[in-house]
């Protein structure tokens, strides 16, 4: 069975057991969560198309780890200005496998987690819920600060320009005539 899913603003072809590197999402390693836009499904000859998503469809995924993706550097430049900057930038991913294609969510059972070895804290294979961002510390609101009023502009006084003189005129004066050498 295939599906192609739409997470991050970019579609995935996706089948059973496939580990992708999408952009990071708010669950935690070890959880399993649920795409539910869906675009399309195929199993074999019977093709579901959406439009745009398949209404109750979804593809179940377990995160197995965050990283960083590989850096790309920005380099801008303008010729002759004596211009150049350069950046770097690793983009946050999320590598997860495909566990199972649900064309119906609502029909489908859910998994039962395999019993603990001994000694193991039981883990569960429900869906889980985005992490929510921590609550920032409350901020202060800043002291409002004192605003005085704009000195009054005094009026510009307005001064006779001088008025420029007719620039001289010179005589000037012919080149001496050269003898010629007998």
């Amino acid at each position: 069975m295939i599906a192609v899913i739409l997470t991050g603003g970019k579609q995935y072809k996706v089948q059973e057991g496939d580990v992708l590197d999408i952009e990071k999402i708010g669950v935690e390693t070890g959880r399993t969560f649920e795409f539910s836009k869906v675009l399309l499904i195929a199993d074999g000859d019977k093709v579901i198309v959406g439009s745009p998503h398949i209404p109750g469809a979804g593809v179940r995924a377990e995160v197995l780890e965050h990283r960083q993706g590989d850096k790309i550097l920005i380099f801008k430049k303008k010729r002759r200005k004596q211009y150049r900057r350069t950046k770097g930038h690793r983009q946050l991913l999320a590598r997860v496998k495909i566990t199972d294609i649900l064309p119906d969510v609502s029909q489908a059972p859910v998994k039962k987690a395999a019993p603990p070895a001994e000694g193991a804290a039981p883990r569960p294979v429900s869906e889980a819920k985005p992490v929510a961002p921590k609550p920032k510390a409350q901020e202060k609101p800043a002291p409002a600060k004192e605003t005085k009023p704009a000195p009054a502009k005094k009026p510009a006084a307005k001064t006779a320009k001088p008025e420029r003189a007719a620039p001289k005129k010179t005589a000037v004066k012919p080149a001496p005539k050269a003898k010629k050498k007998k």
